[in-house]
């Protein structure tokens, strides 16, 4: 099944419910996961022209819209919504004494010049 970035720009909407559901699986199926959809995502970015980011998507509970916005505004939502886990991640892990790893620059486990 492809990422949610992929589904938004090649569908004109999701249905909730409609998916697999949560599954219990190991670290290294998820980050493989992880980076399919990502790369999925960034051939679909790539391949969408200007109008096609500006038809509507909508978001679907059933048979009952519960939002719709521009492909784009979808997308630009997307990557602001995994930003902001990804940030979550960074507190989890610094307070579990675990290397935050370089995101937007250096870190205080990483810095300039370390590599």
């Amino acid at each position: 099944m492809p990422g949610w970035i992929t589904r938004t720009l090649r569908e004109g909407d999701l249905t909730l419910g409609d998916g697999p559901g949560y599954s219990m699986q190991k670290t290294e199926n998820l980050l493989e996961q992880f980076d399919q959809h990502a790369s999925e995502a960034h051939a679909a970015i790539a391949d969408t022209s200007d109008d096609d980011f500006q038809k509507p998507w909508s978001l679907k509970m059933g048979d009952q819209v519960v939002m719709t916005m521009s492909r784009y505004m979808s997308v630009r939502s997307t990557i602001n919504h995994l930003s902001h886990h990804r940030g979550q991640l960074t507190v989890y892990l610094r307070e579990l004494d675990v290397p935050i790893p370089s995101i937007y620059g250096p870190t205080a486990d990483e810095p300039w010049g370390t590599k």
